[in-house]
């Protein structure tokens, strides 16, 4: 079968492109907004694509590139956590900095974006700087990005440290949104111009696909996915002005590009760009193998961030507004919760039992369920019941023998004084692996998880935080119900 997203030729493509662009300067500050790891967004909209593709790409640049992680000061000093992954964006920048240099990758320093004395970021500079880490110190300057002419000037980009650099291209990323990556390129641009180095600016982002069309299920999923951000998809009126074609982009950078091409023209005299679209690099649009297969999961994914947006209104994280744009972002693709299988499949498994459900949709288009017990939380029923299934191992058959359970049971009961005695996903899987050295059926189960990633799921409830972090780490894509089976009956 043809993968819908030809990763390989993605990876090419794309490494070809930002090498074009660097040669056209003699040196390019890229930005690179989204994830460099675990972008899971993009490997489901468009199944194929590595979640770790951006890290491929700037491994591949290595020996020509050094990357640069900007950081807003203000980040630290209200202690901004970073939602999926629950951490602030300072121990973001460490684990950043750690993975990068593991894999490979140069990391020249860490740029602090509107730095104004404060104890907490200046604790951290300093433990960075013990860490063998530059640091440089970004300003707040007054006017930006409207008044130019104080921006470039001594008084704006002026006033803040110069990142020393000797790479080809040099890569700005940062732990989340806002953090002055844009700002930081533009700096960089001013104090090397006063150098007599002619640098460039491009931007690497996965999404909105500027050459797929403004209502392509794969660019609303963009919408449904930055929904609390308010992002808007809209053709980008500069490019199809100055070359009469349709390209996709969103506000934020069609509003800012009048004033960043009055920043750059000012800084070298001249800007190459006539759009928003122009400065970007991204070729994923033109990896796609099978756009109605990309379509389809586009549109799981759109039902999958209104099931996340419901949650997260539940929890008091997002206003309803939030929750009414994923609904009419659905209606704009038509779809809805109906459409995604497991949905169903988990809520009939619960009004039969009683009891919290699961469901999982299988590869080949089978419905697995598995419902909480006694001893097992729903999640943890439903991976033993879709490894047999994927094993073709009965169903009535037992996988865990009791002398495996009862121990780990007893473990978290009366050692680690643990209140619910149930098995969760993660431990299942170990218990698993522990009775596959003298179980053959646990052996061959055990083989089949890897068939699970990019399986769809849902659950009739919310889960826990470890059975959801086991499930996201095997690949299965989850939904929950937006509601608590501690408080029903």
């Amino acid at each position: 079968m043809t993968t819908p997203f030809d990763n390989e030729k993605y990876l090419k493509l794309q490494k070809e492109a930002i090498v074009k662009r660097a040669s056209m300067f003699s040196k390019l500050y890229l930005e690179v907004g989204g994830k460099l790891f675990d972008d899971l967004h993009a490997s489901r909209v468009l199944p194929g694509f590595e979640s770790n593709n951006k890290l491929q790409i700037l491994l591949s640049l290595k020996d020509e590139s050094e990357i640069v992680i900007a950081i807003n000061a203000n980040d630290i000093k209200n202690r901004k956590i970073r939602g999926d992954l629950e951490i602030t964006y300072d121990v973001e920048v460490e684990r950043l900095i750690f993975s990068l240099k593991k894999a490979g990758m140069n990391v020249n320093s860490v740029a602090f974006s509107f730095y104004e004395p404060n104890d907490e970021v200046d604790k951290f500079i300093k433990k960075l700087r013990r860490m063998k880490i530059p640091t440089y110190k970004q300003y707040r300057i007054n006017g930006y990005p409207h008044d130019t002419s104080t921006i470039v000037s001594e008084n704006g980009f002026g006033k803040n440290e110069f990142i020393k650099t000797d790479k080809k291209i040099i890569i700005v990323t940062a732990p989340g949104p806002g953090s002055g990556k844009m700002a930081t390129c533009l700096s960089q641009l001013y104090h090397e111009n006063k150098n007599g180095i002619r640098a460039g600016y491009a931007k690497l982002e996965t999404f909105p696909v500027w050459n797929l069309p403004l209502d392509h299920p794969v660019n609303i999923a963009y919408e449904a996915a930055t929904a609390d951000l308010l992002d808007l998809n809209m053709i980008d009126p500069f490019h199809l002005k100055s070359y009469g074609v349709l390209a996709v982009n969103y506000n934020r950078d069609v509003e800012v590009f009048p004033l960043l091409k009055n920043i750059i023209t000012t800084i070298n005299g001249e800007c190459i760009y006539n759009s928003p679209t122009d400065m970007g690099v991204n070729m994923v649009g033109f990896a796609i193998a099978d756009d109605n297969a990309i379509r389809i999961a586009a549109k799981n994914e759109i039902i999958r961030r209104y099931y996340e947006a419901e949650k997260n209104y539940l929890l008091g994280k997002y206003d309803e507004n939030i929750v009414e744009k994923s609904k009419l972002l659905m209606s704009k693709v038509g779809v809805s919760t109906e459409d995604r299988k497991c949905v169903q499949a988990a809520l009939n498994k619960e009004k039969e039992v009683q009891t919290p459900s699961m469901a999982i949709e299988l590869k080949d288009g089978r419905l697995i369920c598995g419902r909480r017990s006694e001893l097992l939380t729903s999640s943890a029923a439903l991976l033993l019941n879709s490894l047999k299934a994927l094993a073709g191992i009965n169903e009535k058959l037992f996988l865990l023998s009791p002398n495996v359970i009862e121990p780990i049971i007893s473990l978290k009961m009366d050692s680690l004084k643990n209140s619910n005695p149930k098995i969760h996903a993660e431990e299942i899987l170990i218990a698993l692996a522990i009775q596959a050295n003298t179980n053959p059926m646990a052996e061959l189960a055990l083989k089949e998880i890897k068939n699970l990633k990019g399986c769809e799921a849902h659950s009739s409830c919310l889960l826990s935080a470890t059975d959801l972090k086991t499930l996201n780490k095997i690949g299965i894509n989850v939904t929950e119900e937006p509601q608590s089976y501690l408080f029903r009956k």
